[in-house]
């Protein structure tokens, strides 16, 4: 279980390899102190930050982000070092927020080697402070600890180095900001496999929004190629609406919108306009390490049109997870500046019409007439240069994707991309898995991956009741058919995309109503069990699935996995749950939401294929269990939120190819890899 700290609370570390994950609602500068038993700094070059992110036993980030992950090896660095600082910092001159009072809350959470939580701590009570001490990790008797500092300082990085008394604080807090504010690069939210490696940031520089260029006595330029929008939107949890002050033009989205969570990135645009550039140094802000593959040199030099990769990255499958991050910003905002355009443009043609009625002079004769004409010939230029400015990005976006789709391992490809028909069973899990694609309604044809990390950090929803889409398959029968063969094609995904032991999927079915959805997986054997049906067969699966999670976090906990019994398998689980709650009386649905919440931080994940509007007699019981789940639709549904600007985006699920048989033969080989065994 992860220990929520509250400020000047410790708790024991596990193990001495560790990662600190950050997340912030606006780009913060993450770096780490070294100090000794009394706490001082000799120099600085005990300080790890973005102009120098490598020390011994630990690595930070290279750029400012919303989204950090800094890897710590407690045992490797020298021994005189007794406390180990994790500050972060505003960055200063960039027209973003000057003080955390203003922002929601960061977050630092301590994580295993593996990715399991370790501790979390919410950083609240904040006002005036631009820096702060996040974390401490000091050595106590021998063993390390990690205590939740949060000290803030209103004077900055300057006055957070100066209070541990390094000389040069001053001087070292500008390198920092300096160097952490190059260009854009990529942050993503997921670890990618050991050895772990720190991430870059994804930033762009904003334009002056309408408005403001407005008030400031200048039409607005919608050539500029800088975006409007100038705020990093924060993290929101499902069916919230973002903080007012919204910039102009960007829609906040609707109850029923959730965050497609995941990493932020974006490309950077030519100051001197023009459309969007997609090789410039920001996709390659920071080198990979000498030990990381990288392309052979291109003696015709570099290349000039997109390419797959083109983004950092220690390995081809982290480029190529980045890259599409990126392209996912990339319209996000893109189209954020189309919409705020748009609005300002019709929000000043109704404001010039009311002063042509407000005018008596205008009232009679042709000169009311002229005015008119004048004003919407202002408002269809604005708009027409807008979409040229769009299209432009829209069409480096579709080049992009023409050249990465092609490219992207099986984790990430389509169903229908030829990579699925040369299929091997992995030796490794991937960074993250495909669950389907987003569009906008201005993007056209262009889809956008959406890729969510892995192992899940939260279970999957398969909504099945009605949304109001119109495919003409959304009858209530048929949705609940379509839902439950949707969630057998994820379940599919994620067998394949695992080595054949380290994941299995077990299927509660009450009524035994989804035998014909579940027959490719039933007739491969992939099942760890038959689907339990029934009453008890509820009861039984679930009273397993907790019991396990229970022995897993005790073993965690206590340090342990030897302790474990033998017959317990720790490969991952993903459990399936049918028509949910057909079958299920009070205790089961505790046991269901406890395994909702604590079984993914021990590998077992639930996807629950339900129609919310079923459950309704438990009235607000389950609203947490709800909120906990990542809802996907079997149709096409506008539901998911960038974390960018909040757009209303349209999900589409995947779809498996008719016909083939390349679903069964996906599972054909996976079987075969697995060889006989029992379950």
């Amino acid at each position: 279980m992860t220990a929520e700290l509250v400020r000047g609370q410790n708790h024991p570390l596990p193990a001495a390899r560790l990662d600190v994950r950050v997340s912030a609602p606006a780009p913060v500068v993450a770096g780490a102190t070294l100090a000794d038993a009394e706490g001082r700094l000799p120099g600085i070059e005990w300080v790890a930050h973005p102009g120098a992110p490598a020390l011994p036993g630990l690595e930070v980030s290279r750029q400012a982000a919303a989204e950090h992950r800094l890897a710590f090896d407690l045992d490797a660095l020298p021994e005189s070092v007794h406390r180990v600082g994790v500050l972060l910092a505003l960055p200063t001159g960039t027209g973003g927020p000057a003080r955390f009072g203003g922002l929601a809350a960061p977050v630092a959470t301590v994580t295993g080697p593996d990715g399991t939580a370790v501790a979390r701590y919410t950083i609240s009570g904040l006002d005036t402070e631009s820096a702060l001490i996040a974390l401490e990790f000091y050595r106590r008797q021998g063993a390390w600890k990690v205590r939740a500092v949060g000290q803030g300082y209103a004077g900055g990085l300057a006055a957070l180095l100066a209070d541990q008394n390094l000389p040069g604080a001053e001087r070292l807090a500008a390198e920092i900001n300096e160097t952490a504010l190059p260009g854009p690069a990529r942050p993503f939210t997921a670890p990618p496999p050991p050895p772990r490696l720190p991430e870059e940031d994804h930033t762009r520089r904003m334009a002056t929004p309408p408005a403001a260029q407005e008030a400031q006595g200048s039409p607005p330029s919608y050539e500029d190629p800088r975006l409007a929008d100038g705020l990093s939107a924060p993290r929101q949890a499902p069916g919230t609406l973002p903080p007012s002050g919204d910039p102009p033009g960007e829609p906040r989205p609707g109850p029923r919108q959730e965050e497609a969570a995941g990493p932020t990135g974006s490309v950077s645009r030519p100051a001197s306009g023009g459309p969007v550039g997609h090789v410039h140094p920001g996709r390659r802000s920071a080198a990979p390490p000498a030990h990381a593959p990288t392309a052979p040199p291109d003696a015709s030099g570099p290349p000039t049109g997109p390419f797959a990769g083109d983004a950092t990255g220690w390995s081809p499958e982290e480029r190529l997870h980045n890259q599409v991050w990126g392209m996912f910003e990339d319209l996000a905002r893109s189209a954020a500046a189309y919409r705020g355009a748009v609005d300002f443009a019709d929000s000043r043609l109704d404001r010039e019409l009311d002063q042509v009625l407000a005018d008596p002079r205008l009232r009679l004769g042709g000169q009311g007439d002229a005015a008119r004409e004048a004003a919407r010939a202002r408002h269809t230029l604005l708009v027409t240069r807008a979409r040229e400015a769009f299209d432009r990005d829209l069409a480096q976006l579709v080049a992009e994707s023409e050249v990465v789709e092609p490219a992207l391992p099986t984790a990430f490809a389509r169903w229908d991309n030829p990579v699925w028909h040369e299929y091997r069973v992995p030796t490794r899990s991937p960074m993250a898995v495909r669950l389907g694609d987003l569009r906008l309604p201005e993007s056209g044809e262009l889809r956008i991956p959406l890729l969510v990390p892995l192992p899940l950090e939260r279970g999957l929803w398969i909504d099945s009741g009605h949304s109001g889409s119109p495919d003409p398959r959304a009858d209530p029968e048929g949705l609940r058919r379509l839902a439950m063969e949707t969630a057998v094609a994820h379940a599919g995904r994620l067998l394949a995309v695992h080595p054949p032991d380290a994941f299995a999927v077990e299927v509660i079915d009450p009524a035994g109503s989804a035998a014909g959805p579940l027959a490719p997986l039933v007739r491969s054997g992939l099942l760890a069990a038959p689907p339990a049906v029934g009453a008890d067969g509820v009861t039984a699966t679930l009273t397993r699935l907790t019991r396990r999670i229970d022995l897993l976090q005790m073993a965690a906990r206590g340090g342990a996995p030897d302790a474990l019994p033998p017959d317990l398998d720790t490969a991952g689980r993903l459990l399936i749950v049918h028509d949910f709650p057909y079958g299920f009386d009070d205790r089961a649905v505790t046991r269901l939401r406890h395994l909702a919440d604590e079984g993914p931080s021990v590998g077992v994940q639930l996807m629950l294929v339900a129609d919310r509007e079923d459950a309704a007699g438990f009235g607000s019981l389950l609203d947490p269990l709800w909120r906990s789940l990542l809802r996907l639709t079997p149709v096409p549904d506008d539901h998911l939120a960038d974390p960018w600007v909040g757009h209303a985006w349209t999900y589409e699920p995947p779809r498996v190819p008719r016909g083939g048989g390349l679903f069964a033969q996906v599972l054909g080989r996976i079987a075969e890899a697995r060889g006989p065994r029992s379950h």
